[in-house]
């Protein structure tokens, strides 16, 4: 029976197993979507749904993947990812020439490769750093094949996509090693793993939809202790932090927060 005891028999079988912790999620809309899940599945029980997908592999992943919302494409909102090459990596290379970037929350790693284009076209001959991570193991792996669907390179210019990827099969398109090889792919989970520290430009975007407001303070605030001072953190066009001043950041631009140089 799908009542409180359910759900949190389901959290703690979760958490033991993922190390994913539902308590640092909005309640009403995880129910939901697991709910739904549950559903589909023409079961009754939160536990009982999990212990079923857990002896399936490949549901199990399948789970995974949707409950942690994997949803990217290349140059996701391009108007945002204008500023980005136009504003805000010309500020960041006024201060350093090699850049520590971290594309957090990475899914299948269409924005860490959007960021390796940018600043392969920015600074020819220049190997940043381009740190790319997620809580799903299965997504990394995706992301490091680097082979895409139409609809996610469908933001790309066509001048990015000829020169940048090769036509496979089935309107499949994989990215060419020149810019596969400068990203650095890792398992990490936000709301529990230490932060590294020194970084010029983090990315979190379309990531903290479900999280907890509390959850989100943390986040951010970790964030502002993993950035060098002038270092910016990017955020989804959905997703304006608030009380940024409150955190310590000041605003760069909308949807752009500056960690103050003094």
């Amino acid at each position: 029976m799908m009542d409180e005891n359910d759900w949190a028999v389901f959290k703690k079988k979760l958490k033991a197993k993922t190390d994913i912790d539902l308590d640092l999620y909005k309640e009403p809309q995880m129910k939901r979507r697991i709910g739904n899940l549950v559903r589909r599945a023409n079961m009754d029980s939160y536990a009982g749904y999990f212990d079923r997908v857990c002896a399936d592999k490949d549901e199990f992943a399948s789970f995974i993947e949707y409950l942690t919302i994997n949803v990217s494409e290349f140059f996701r909102t391009p108007e945002k990812f204008g500023k980005l090459e136009t504003d805000v990596i010309p500020d960041l290379l006024t201060r350093s020439s090699r850049l520590n970037i971290w594309s957090a929350g990475c899914s299948i790693g269409a924005e860490a490769y959007s960021l390796a284009i940018i600043m392969k076209e920015m600074t020819p001959g220049v190997r940043h750093r381009i740190l790319a991570t997620d809580l799903d193991t299965e997504i990394i792996a995706k992301a490091k094949r680097g082979v895409y669907s139409e609809n996610e390179i469908k933001s790309l210019a066509p001048e990015r996509l000829a020169k940048y990827f090769d036509k496979q099969d089935g309107d499949k398109y994989a990215i060419k090693n020149e810019i596969k090889s400068v990203i650095e792919f890792k398992h990490h989970n936000l709301l529990k793993d230490p932060f590294e520290t020194g970084f010029d430009l983090i990315l979190c975007r379309n990531v903290v939809i479900y999280f907890t407001e509390e959850a989100k303070d943390q986040l951010y605030a970790n964030f502002f202790k993993a950035l060098k001072p002038g270092g910016i953190l990017f955020v989804g066009a959905t997703e304006a932090v608030l009380n940024f001043r409150k955190l310590g950041y000041t605003s760069f631009q909308p949807f752009f927060y500056q960690k103050p140089l003094a």
